[in-house]
């Protein structure tokens, strides 16, 4: 619909500025001329659209014009006040409390009295359950620290359990799920790096100031298998009882189970064995066992027969 059209357009200009008459129309799937005739509707209805001209040109909405809350219907504000409210439990942050309740003011009486009937569709916690202070005083400290930019000295440990002493600037805080990274120049590598939160056992702040560099887009990392690509085992072939089904939907991609009759489950696929791969097979207990390859089954023993030799004084 045309209404629809020009509300979008308007959104999108307000948030984007410039566009010129072709992006639009690509944009919205109609010729040019009728996005002409969207900007002459839009400008009719008191909308301060102005025109560019020339190679660079496009069309522009005045700077200071906003709109006003009646866009957003009931639905959209829900969606808006359960994300607000999702972000609210990982920072412990004033700022964000005062955002909610701004939210929540642009709400009618009515409206307020649907959502309390209703309740919530959708929540969203990312603080996991039995996550203490820790994590929160840890995220707080480095988003402060990014704020003033001030240097920060870290003592990481890395995937393969090597430890070493980070000075970093801190640039971004990323949270992936449910898991806290931290995006910052590492002097010591002399390059961006990020760095996952849990693994930062010791942390301090800085007086010392730094000037913010630009820091790579955080939407242009993604996962590399590269990064565990030096411990690669295919064919690896784990069968667990019923007692650990719960676990294993967890753990694995639905393709690489396989339900057999007798209630048991065949995870079959190529595993980066490493530390993580092995802690996991050990702490299924006697739920699981490799049916190879042989190279993991040896592997898995050697760890096993280290920890009944720890206990043989006992």
């Amino acid at each position: 619909m045309k209404i629809d059209r020009l509300l979008a357009m308007t959104i999108l200009l307000l948030n984007r500025k410039k566009m010129s008459a072709k992006e639009l129309a690509d944009r919205f799937q109609v010729s040019t001329k009728t996005i002409y005739r969207d900007m002459e509707t839009l400008s009719g209805a008191g909308i301060p659209v102005f025109a560019h001209q020339g190679t660079a040109g496009g069309f522009e909405i005045m700077e200071h014009y906003t709109l006003s809350r009646q866009v957003l219907s009931l639905e959209e504000l829900r969606s808006l006040l359960a994300a607000v409210k999702g972000i609210h439990t990982a920072l412990d942050d004033s700022k964000l409390a005062d955002l909610l309740e701004k939210v929540k003011a642009m709400l009618n009486k009515t409206e307020r009295d649907r959502l309390d009937i209703s309740g919530e569709a959708i929540t969203f916690d990312f603080n996991p359950w039995g996550q203490g202070q820790a994590v929160r005083d840890k995220v707080n400290a480095l988003k402060e620290a990014i704020a003033a930019s001030r240097l920060v000295t870290i003592r990481y440990t890395n995937m393969n359990g090597s430890e070493s002493e980070r000075e970093v600037e801190p640039a971004s805080l990323i949270l992936k799920g449910n898991v806290w990274y931290l995006l910052a120049y590492c002097k010591l590598r002399a390059d961006f790096r990020i760095f996952r939160l849990s693994r930062i056992c010791e942390w301090q702040v800085h007086t010392r100031l730094f000037e913010a560099r630009k820091a790579p887009p955080v939407d242009a990392y993604s996962w590399d298998a590269a990064w565990s690509a030096d411990n690669k085992v295919a064919g690896v072939i784990l069968i667990f009882r019923p007692e650990v089904k719960h676990r294993v939907g967890d753990s694995y991609f639905p393709e690489q189970v396989e339900y057999l009759e007798d209630g048991t489950m065949r995870v079959m696929g190529e595993f980066n064995a490493d530390e993580w791969f092995y802690s996991q097979l050990l702490s299924y207990g006697n739920k699981v066992k490799v049916e190879g390859p042989a190279a993991v089954v040896k592997e898995l023993k050697r760890r096993a027969a280290q920890i009944v030799d720890q206990y043989a004084e006992i």
